[in-house]
């Protein structure tokens, strides 16, 4: 299985109809992170472009899951595929019975 890293460019002008789909949105984020289909999703402080890692087979396979996004058709993708993605995983600490 693959990663890819896919950057949206997003319009300059956020209609009332982009700002209606938003949280159709985040609840389909949401579900894809829950299934480890995506792996991250970050936002830029000028709302301009969005980022995001997937997991799948192939590019065709990431076009498919990013055509269910309910943005998609606000934003222009594109598509790379990683070489490695290092994360920090967030542990939770051992405790001590003593």
């Amino acid at each position: 299985m693959s990663q890819f890293m896919i950057e949206f460019d997003l319009p300059q002008e956020m209609t009332e109809e982009f700002m209606l789909k938003i949280p159709a949105q985040r609840i389909k984020v949401n579900e894809l992170m829950e299934s480890g289909t995506i792996l991250s999703y970050s936002l830029s402080m000028d709302r301009q472009k969005l980022w995001c890692v997937i997991k799948a087979q192939t590019e065709i396979d990431v076009m498919n899951i990013i055509e269910e996004f309910p943005l998609i058709d606000y934003m222009e993708p594109t598509i790379s595929e990683l070489m490695f993605n290092n994360i920090v995983s967030l542990r939770m600490p051992l405790f001590s019975l003593n």
